[in-house]
């Protein structure tokens, strides 16, 4: 039996989630936003810069990051980093989705 591909909507819903675990994850350490976003699709998150950028002006008016501007370069770039509510959000969401994945596997083995 071939196996099927989700229909495109679910597949970013179900993704959708991810994006704010991946972000507080990998923004432990400063990056600016093109950066993050080579970072998350080379490890297979997918997101396009109109949906990361919006992202990370919320978690930021959200207190979840800060942000500074470097502009030692010749064009200015806006770091994000995880604050430490950020931080300690990330470390429930990871809690929570281990527990989220187990739970997946125990009802795709039972119901498979």
């Amino acid at each position: 039996m071939p196996t099927e591909e989700p229909p495109l909507s679910q597949a970013q819903e179900l993704r959708r989630g991810t994006v704010v675990l991946a972000c507080l994850t990998l923004l432990r350490t400063p990056q600016y936003g093109y950066a993050l976003l080579v970072t998350l699709n080379d490890a297979g998150v997918t997101v396009d810069g109109n949906t990361l950028y919006p992202l990370l002006r919320r978690l930021e008016k959200q207190g979840l990051l800060t942000s500074e501007w470097n502009t030692d370069e010749s064009r200015p770039r806006k770091f994000y980093r995880v604050s430490p509510e950020g931080a300690r959000v990330q470390t429930g969401l990871v809690r929570e989705w281990q527990d989220l994945v187990a739970s997946i596997a125990r009802l795709t083995k039972e119901n498979g």
